[in-house]
């Protein structure tokens, strides 16, 4: 009897290091894994929201993993620091990726962040502006933030949908906050904004919007991505592999947008109400080539990739559809 006892209490044992909800649980998440720990460079923070409130609430911690979010000065900076190993993923637009992979930067993607829906991006005008319907101006000035990104995309593609000649927008290159000054002094004719700074420049100023980004060929567009560089996603591809799976989770929780609303006060620094107006996206739970490839699709189609990308190779190899 007394090794019958002795048996069934390793027996126990072994099972209770098994159990998926104590400590052994948490090391068992984490098995397998190349590293423990991830930086990972975030920026927007409405686009980022989801894998924010995952860092916040623990959800990668009980998969193995400490991620370290480190907040990038602008995207640009973030890809820099992705390749120059300051950073394992970054986040940037899609616009920002595809061009760095078009010119020779090893990426592979480990997420899409976030997608546009009606009025998240759109071109706006102060109250009194002539310019009342997009394409009656040949040559506009349109505020962006950067000259070369998804902005100066997304209005091209709106410019086109109304009947103009993108090739003849002047874009002025301006930040989010400042935009409202140019279009005082007159600088700009239009801007395009993003959330929540559409909604704060309706609020405050009264603006409104010439011409919705949700039509065309940038309805419903594919906005943000991650992003880990080709060799250290090679060589984690575990620790990556983990990483999109809490991602995904994120992500699906964040499709009820009352989870958004509710954290964006303490993630973007605006207020209850603000936060109660804004015109949220989709937050996309996997990634799809397919998806992406419309982006770099149109980046080509209106000259800003000389060839065309082929978005599926950016993807992990499981998730190369």
């Amino acid at each position: 009897m007394r090794g019958v006892a002795i048996l069934l209490v390793a027996v126990l044992g072994l099972l209770a290091g098994c159990d998926g909800t104590g400590g052994g649980g948490q090391a068992a998440q984490g098995a397998g894994l190349e590293r423990s720990e991830l930086r990972v460079a975030v920026g927007n923070p409405i686009d980022t929201a989801p894998l924010r409130m995952a860092v916040a609430d623990g959800s990668f911690t009980r998969a193995g993993l400490h991620v370290d979010l480190v907040e990038e000065t602008d995207q640009l900076a973030g890809i820099t620091e992705l390749m120059s190993g300051k950073v394992d993923v970054a986040f940037a637009t899609d616009v920002a990726l595809f061009t760095a992979a078009a010119h020779g930067t090893p990426l592979q993607l480990q997420g899409e962040a976030y997608t546009s829906a009606p009025y998240t991006m759109a071109l706006v005008t102060l109250p009194g502006s002539t310019y009342t319907d997009l394409a009656s101006r040949k040559s506009p000035k349109i505020a962006v933030n950067q000259d070369n990104d998804l902005g100066a995309l997304a209005a091209r593609s709106m410019f086109a949908t109304a009947g103009g000649d993108p090739a003849k927008i002047k874009f002025v290159q301006r930040s989010y906050a400042d935009m409202p000054a140019a279009l005082r002094d007159g600088s700009a004719d239009a801007a395009l904004m993003i959330e929540p700074y559409l909604t704060k420049a309706q609020q405050d100023l009264g603006a409104r919007v010439l011409a919705d980004s949700s039509r065309g060929a940038t309805k419903d567009f594919p906005v943000s991505a991650y992003a880990a560089a080709g060799l250290f996603a090679q060589a984690n591809v575990h620790t990556l592999a983990a990483f999109r799976r809490v991602l995904a989770d994120a992500q699906q929780r964040a499709a009820d947008q009352s989870v958004v609303r509710e954290a964006l006060p303490r993630l973007a620094g605006i207020d209850d109400t603000t936060a109660a107006l804004i015109s949220l996206g989709q937050y996309p739970t996997s990634l799809s080539g397919v998806r992406l490839q419309r982006v770099a699709d149109l980046m080509h189609s209106s000259g800003m990739l000389a060839d065309r990308l082929d978005v599926p190779s950016l993807l992990p190899p499981d998730d190369s559809r």
